[in-house]
């Protein structure tokens, strides 16, 4: 197993505007949208609208939801990276007997892909673990964080050897941590008769197309079911987050929820296993809005139950997977 301290694992999360205001949202966007990976149009289509459509109104509205859920230290994203990234080296330290190195980097906003590896470049590490955030695969994540980490790779001039991880949207120990953080909730304040897991929704010609996304965030559901002893009607699988007029896989989120408000359901909790540390889709598309539109339907008790952050169930299983993905690396060149 390594105990180089040339060994490095670079932590990436989707990404966040630098602060809860139009200009760094519209900044923001302008990153996000902008990747062929999460909006497929073609660029002469998509690109006006954009910068015509998009920017000079979305960007205000998104920086009011962002004030809903800053905390103090800042975008709740980073700062909940920021913290993994911190424990993760010293869960790491106290199993390997040299320090491996870990920073963090968002992939669209600050600290960027180009500057995580820079640091772990400039601390020595010649080789590079990427762990993006995402426990589900999809084109639009994972494989825009690899993208842009050979793409940073490339235009260093003594780059490190970089490998990127997958997915771990079935690993054992994933799977019991956010069914440990549930079953924690449910200890303080009971059980609900419905439990709905939310995933990020990709539109439904991306999965057509054969995106395993949304096979993965069924197998993640189902095994944390079954973990919880839940892997009955009681559980629903849904979707949030729509953009755009297009279809996107079904069922939705908010109109599950606006279901069971109307038929009076007495409680529903809701937990979201494709994200790794709260935001704005947890927080505030959750959390506020989509409670909302459930008790405005009739519904009476609504718990969204709080991701896995910085949890130590969660932190033990980003060192059990780290662990792995370099022992498995440590006796072969990790492809550029």
């Amino acid at each position: 197993m390594p105990s180089s301290p040339k060994t490095g694992v670079l932590l990436v999360n989707l990404g966040t505007p630098d602060e809860p205001t139009p200009g760094a949202v519209r900044r923001y966007l302008r990153q996000f949208l902008s990747d062929p990976r999460v909006v497929e149009l073609p660029r002469a289509v998509w690109l006006p609208l954009l910068y015509l459509v998009v920017l000079p109104f979305r960007p205000a509205k998104t920086a009011k939801k962002y004030a809903a859920i800053w905390m103090n230290d800042g975008s709740p994203l980073r700062v909940y990276t920021a913290r993994q990234s911190q424990l993760l080296r010293g869960y790491l330290g106290e199993r390997f007997k040299s320090q491996v190195q870990v920073a963090f980097a968002m992939r669209y906003g600050q600290p960027s892909i180009a500057a995580g590896l820079a640091e772990l470049a400039e601390k020595s590490c010649e080789r590079v673990l990427v762990i993006p955030l995402y426990p589900q695969y999809a084109g639009s994540t994972t494989g825009s964080v690899s993208d842009a980490v050979h793409a940073a790779a490339k235009r260093m001039k003594n780059a490190p050897k970089v490998a990127v991880v997958r997915d771990f949207h079935d690993h054992p120990a994933y799977v019991k941590a956010v069914a440990k953080n549930v079953n924690e909730y449910w200890m303080k304040h009971g059980r609900p008769d419905k439990l709905v897991m939310s995933f990020h929704g990709i539109p439904k010609a991306v999965a057509e197309r054969g995106d395993p996304y949304v096979d993965q965030c069924k197998r993640t559901a189902e095994l944390i079911a079954i973990e919880l002893g839940w892997n009955d009607a009681r559980t629903l699988v849904t979707f949030q987050s729509r953009f755009g007029k297009a279809e996107w896989v079904k069922p939705y989120t908010q109109e599950t929820l606006e279901k069971l408000g109307a038929n009076k359901t007495a409680r529903v909790d809701v937990i979201c296993p494709g994200f790794a540390a709260d935001c704005l889709e947890t927080l505030e598309e959750i959390s506020m809005e989509v409670r909302d539109a459930f008790k405005a339907a009739g519904g009476r008790d609504f718990h969204y139950i709080p991701t896995t952050n910085d949890t130590p169930a969660f932190m033990t299983a980003l060192a059990a997977l780290t662990q792995e993905k370099l022992h498995a690396d440590s006796d072969r060149t990790l492809a550029p």
